[in-house]
C-alpha cells in the first residue's frame, strides 16, 4: 500500500514510523516531512497547506491512502478536494473540520446537540467582550478564546478583569492572532483535571482509541503561557471503562450523529479535550486530528496494524471492536527552542540523537528539525519529543528523561515535571477543591 502522510511535525513522525513499520510493508511518503521522518519515509517538497499540490502528488505517486496530520489542510478543504478526485483520504471535510477551526461553530454545535460544555458568550467587538467581562456573568477566572486557528496559542485563562481585557485587546484590536482573533468566545473557567480522549470515526459510528493527558503551559507546575503542548502521558489513569462509556454516549456519539444529521460525515480522528468536573466530563475543545504531542505517546501503544483501521474509517466501514493496545505506560517530553511559544533561533546543531535512540524503551520523534550540511539542526519552536515506555508511570518517566539527558542544542528548554500528574491522579468529588485550567 502506498500511503501519503501530510505534515512535518512530531505527530506525523509518529504516524509515519508506525505505518512504515507495519507488517505488509506499506510504502510511506510524507509531505513535507522533517529530518527524522526521512529515516522512515520518502519526503516530498510539498507544503501541508497546499491541497491542490498534495492532490496532484497523490495522483502522481499512485497513493492508496492519504492521512492528514495537521488541521490547516483540513480547514482548507483537502478532504473535499481529494473526494472529488476519487482519492481515498483519512480526514474530515472542511465543514466538519469547523469543530476545531471555529470555536464559535463548535460552541453553537454543542448547544444544538446537547453536548456538555462550559457556559459561553460569542463577541464580535472588543467593547462587547469588555461588557461581558465587566458584568461578571461568566465569573473569574474567565477564558478568552480566539475563534479561528492560532497554533494552539489562542487561549488565555485570565484570573482578573484587567488581564481578561488585555487578552481581548491583544486578540481583537492588536490582532495578535490575525483574523483568527476577529471574534472571540468568552467562557466560564471549568475546574478539574483535563483529559484528552481520542476516537476513530467513519461518518456514522465511532470507536474509542485511547486517552492521554498533556501539559499545555510552557513552565513546570503549569505556569507560563499556553503552548501547542510541552509533553504528554498515556493512558490517563483517570479514564476507566465507566468514564469511557459516558464520554462515548454523551459526547463522541452525539458529535458523529449530529454532523451526519447536518449533512457532514465525519471520517477521521476526533480529539475531545475534556475537563472532568464534579458534574461529569465537559468539552473544552475539539480537535479534528490526532493531538500533538499526544500522538507521540498514543501511537506507539497501538499493537494492531493501524493502516487497515484508517482505510476502513476513510471508506465509512469501521469493523466492530477496536484496535488492540499494549499495556505499557508512555511518557513524552517535548524539547523546545529558546523563546517558545514565541519566536526563537533556528538552525542550531542537535547532538546526542543517536545515543538517546539506542536506549531501551526510548523513542525520539522529530518535530522542528532539518538536515543541513550533513547534520540535524533545529527548525522550529518544538524540536523533538522524547518518549519513554515502561510497566509503570515512574519507569516511563525515568526512561524519557534519561533520553532527554543525552540530547543537547543551544537554548534547549523542557519541562521537568511531565508525567507527575499520573502519580497523583484523583477524580473530582462534589466538595473537592479542584485545580482551575
Amino acid at each position: 500500500m502506498n500511503i501519503l502522510v501530510v505534515g512535518g511535525g512530531g505527530r506525523e513522525h509518529a504516524l509515519a514510523w508506525k505505518l512504515a513499520g507495519e507488517a505488509g510493508g506499506s510504502r510511506v511518503l510524507c509531505a513535507p516531512g522533517n529530518a527524522g521522518i526521512a529515516t522512515v519515509a520518502r519526503l516530498a517538497e510539498v507544503g501541508a497547506a497546499d491541497p491542490e499540490a498534495l492532490a496532484s502528488l497523490a495522483e502522481r505517486e499512485h497513493i492508496d491512502l492519504t492521512v492528514v496530520g495537521p488541521e490547516i489542510p483540513l480547514d482548507r478543504g483537502i478532504a473535499d478536494l481529494f473526494f472529488s478526485r476519487g482519492l481515498r483520504i483519512f480526514g474530515p471535510s472542511r465543514a466538519a473540520a469547523q469543530l476545531e477551526c471555529s470555536k464559535v461553530f463548535a460552541k453553537a454545535f454543542m448547544a444544538r446537540h446537547g453536548i456538555p460544555t462550559a457556559r459561553y458568550r460569542v463577541c464580535d467587538r472588543a467593547d462587547e467582550a469588555r461588557d461581558v467581562i465587566r458584568s461578571g456573568e461568566l465569573g473569574l477566572p474567565i477564558v478568552i478564546k480566539a475563534d479561528g486557528l492560532a497554533a494552539g496559542k489562542g487561549v488565555v485563562v485570565a484570573p482578573t478583569r484587567d488581564q481578561a481585557n488585555a487578552a481581548v485587546s491583544a486578540a481583537m484590536e492588536q490582532r495578535q492572532f490575525g483574523e483568527a482573533g476577529a471574534r472571540v468566545v468568552l467562557e466560564e473557567c471549568l475546574a478539574g483535571p483535563e483529559v484528552s480522549f481520542f476516537a476513530l470515526c467513519d461518518g456514522t459510528r465511532a470507536t474509542p482509541l485511547m486517552t492521554a493527558q498533556d501539559h499545555k503551559r510552557v513552565f513546570d507546575n503549569d505556569e507560563g503561557p499556553n503552548t501547542g503542548g510541552m509533553g504528554a502521558f498515556a493512558p490517563s489513569p483517570l479514564a476507566d471503562a465507566a468514564l469511557e462509556a459516558r464520554v462515548m454516549r454523551e459526547i463522541v456519539d452525539p458529535v458523529v450523529a449530529g454532523l451526519h444529521e447536518e449533512g457532514h460525515e465525519y471520517r477521521g480522528f476526533l480529539y475531545a479535550g475534556l475537563m472532568l468536573t464534579c458534574d461529569g466530563p465537559k468539552v473544552i475543545e475539539f480537535n479534528v486530528r490526532f493531538g500533538d504531542p499526544e500522538a507521540q505517546v498514543v501511537i506507539p501503544m497501538v499493537a494492531d496494524p493501524l493502516a487497515p483501521w484508517l482505510v476502513a474509517a476513510a471508506e465509512g466501514s469501521l469493523p466492530p471492536g477496536r484496535p488492540a493496545f499494549t499495556p505499557e505506560r508512555h511518557v513524552g517530553v517535548v524539547l523546545a527552542s529558546r523563546g517558545y511559544p514565541g519566536s526563537g533561533p533556528t538552525g542550531l546543531p542537535i547532538s546526542g540523537l543517536d545515543e538517546a535512540a539506542r536506549l531501551d524503551d526510548v523513542l525520539v520523534f522529530h518535530a522542528g528539525t532539518a538536515r543541513r550540511d550533513g547534520e540535524i539542526v533545529t527548525a522550529g519552536g518544538r524540536v523533538l519529543t522524547v518518549v519513554g515506555r515502561g510497566a509503570s508511570y515512574e519507569q516511563a518517566i525515568a526512561r524519557a528523561y534519561d533520553g532527554v539527558s543525552r540530547i543537547h542544542f543551544e537554548g534547549m528548554h523542557f519541562r521537568r515535571d511531565i508525567g507527575l500528574k499520573a502519580l497523583h491522579a484523583q477524580l473530582p468529588t462534589p466538595n473537592a477543591q479542584l485545580p482551575i485550567h
